[in-house]
């Protein structure tokens, strides 16, 4: 596996080396099963590019988190057809995973994230999912597609029955009947916003290893605007931070996706939100072995 000409963050090349780094950023720029506005397919690089201006140091761990380092792999040639998409990333990801290594794989659209949770299954036995998204995706299929962004926690709850969905506010009402009739651990934004769910019970219920996929539509637009399927009244900054960091300090994060970012030229704002977004979950993963200035 080679390295991407443009790594991640840009670090000296000691920290960078994929056969070393305890991270590893995988770019996937899948677009084939969207549902509305395009541009997931460049989201990948955008995030890369943006991520050469995010500093090194975070102030929230008063570390630098790249120095455990971080590899990028040379983004991959990419099936068309989404069983062999699926199946490829598939491959990726056990490949890192069988390594040791912790794989961040930046979208694309959403339904890349059934073939990194495949290659979870096969490492750990018992794992949960948590979306942050603001869709259920809930849907058995979407305009006859099974495999489409709008039906990936469909698919995933076939692989495990341990989910936990945050943020969500746009849903069929299929989706609203599964929800109920099967009781899922389930948070809408407005629940969250009248501090109407219990987040700590809800992590309690889940297996202690658990894969997060964030989809960017989880956030309001004034943090990320770019994305193909946009709703109102998401998340802001801070509060995402604060979830995600109780998410790795309750949990064993054993993989993670952000999905979903749509590349518009007139928006460079969107992509460094994603590249400090990524950075910020690699120090909450490694924490516990960073030195504090």
């Amino acid at each position: 596996m080679k390295s991407h000409p443009t790594t991640f963050l840009g670090p000296p090349d000691e920290y960078c080396d994929l056969n070393k780094a305890r991270a590893v950023v995988v770019p996937f720029a899948y677009e084939g099963n969207v549902s509305y506005g395009l541009g997931a397919a460049q989201g990948p690089q955008a995030v890369l590019e943006a991520s050469q201006q995010v500093e090194f140091y975070d102030d929230i761990l008063d570390a630098e988190p790249f120095r455990v380092g971080i590899g990028t792999p040379e983004m991959p040639a990419i099936p068309a057809d989404p069983t062999e998409m699926i199946a490829l990333l598939a491959q990726i990801t056990d490949g890192l995973l069988t390594k040791g290594q912790f794989p961040i794989v930046i979208g694309g659209d959403h339904s890349i994230t059934t073939g990194y949770v495949q290659s979870i299954a096969k490492h750990h036995p018992a794992f949960g999912v948590i979306q942050l998204d603001a869709h259920a995706d809930l849907r058995e299929a979407y305009e006859d597609n099974p495999l489409s962004h709008a039906s990936v926690m469909a698919r995933i709850r076939e692989i495990t029955p341990h989910t936990l969905q945050i943020g969500i506010r746009s849903m069929a009402v299929e989706e609203a009947r599964r929800v109920k009739e099967e009781n899922l651990s389930f948070c809408t934004m407005r629940q969250w916003r009248r501090g109407a769910f219990d987040l700590k019970a809800g992590l309690a219920a889940l297996p202690e290893k658990v894969f997060i996929t964030l989809d960017v539509d989880v956030f309001d637009w004034s943090v990320i605007a770019s994305t193909g399927t946009p709703e109102p009244g998401g998340f802001y900054w801070d509060e995402t931070l604060d979830l995600l960091q109780t998410i790795f300090a309750c949990k064993e994060v054993v993989g993670c996706d952000v999905v979903e970012l749509a590349y518009r030229p007139s928006d460079p704002n969107s992509p460094f939100a994603v590249a400090k977004l990524i950075y910020k979950m690699i120090g909450f993963k490694f924490a516990h072995c960073l030195t504090p200035l």
